[in-house]
């Protein structure tokens, strides 16, 4: 049940909308796996009443919480069993029909990712609604400053980033992967095309990549893939690269500023 204490608090979510939330929430239903381990790491596990069945960190948490679905996909009546005071989505791993669905009924905030500051205001501003604003800011100023000690770019590397496999498709301009491969000091052999296109072995060849990085997610490529495409490309270094520290946008990029050193060499 909500607790009494709680007071009304309208936000402005990332998508521009108004959401008032019970300050400081109870029940939370994260429908995000990077933004439930966010809420983990900023202290509010016994908060997380649900959450999906993509969010495997920390490794507790789909054993305490409920899981109500996938991210595409909602049990609303497991929801609506939890009586979430705040749910946590996001524009692009949600879908616009079932996060409509629950805002009718719930406080439903959005993200919307691009890149590492977009990221961070996103920390800063979960930790505000959550009651947790000073572990907020102390997360995203490590994170701020660990990205900040990033060598200087010089001369990029060509790159293609793969995320997934029948049919190819990759991580392209306007995409929170590309800012990081940015960052990494990598120059988007996709650059004019836009988000997640669908691309040929033809495409690729011609685009001839110096380096192709395979994600792990959400295709899970490993190194029996990399033989495929050193036959489609065979100047180019093939690796297969962690998808999670290219794409979880919340405290686990504590950690990618020091693995896209380990990726520039």
């Amino acid at each position: 049940m909500r607790s009494p204490l709680s007071l009304p608090l309208t936000v402005t979510d990332q998508m521009g909308r108004q959401v008032a939330v019970p300050f400081p929430p109870q029940r939370i239903v994260s429908l995000v796996p990077s933004q439930t381990e966010l809420l983990f790491d900023l202290g509010l596990a016994e908060k997380v009443v649900g959450v999906t069945k993509f969010c495997i960190h920390p490794a507790e948490a789909r054993a305490q919480a409920t899981v109500v679905g996938g991210t595409k996909q909602f049990d609303f009546e497991k929801i609506a069993g939890l009586q979430p005071d705040l749910i946590l989505g996001n524009k692009e791993e949600n879908y616009q029909a079932g996060i409509e669905q629950l805002a009718a009924t719930y406080p439903v905030w959005l993200s919307d990712i691009s890149d590492l500051p977009t990221a961070l205001n996103m920390i800063r501003r979960v930790g505000f609604i959550t009651g947790k604003k000073e572990a907020a800011e102390t997360l995203a100023q490590e994170i701020d400053a660990s990205f900040a000690a990033l060598p200087g770019n010089g001369p990029g590397r060509s790159a293609a980033y793969f995320i997934w496999r029948k049919p190819y498709m990759v991580a392209a301009t306007g995409t929170f992967i590309n800012d990081l491969l940015q960052r990494a000091g990598f120059v988007n052999a996709f650059a004019d095309h836009h988000r997640y296109p669908e691309i040929t072995a033809g495409q690729l060849a011609a685009a001839a990549p110096q380096h192709i990085l395979l994600s792990s997610e959400p295709y899970p490529f490993g190194a029996k893939h990399q033989a495929e495409f050193q036959a489609l490309c065979p100047a180019a270094t093939i690796q297969v690269v962690d998808g999670e520290l290219f794409s979880w946008y919340g405290s686990r990029l504590r950690k990618s500023a020091a693995y896209l050193t380990q990726l520039r060499g």
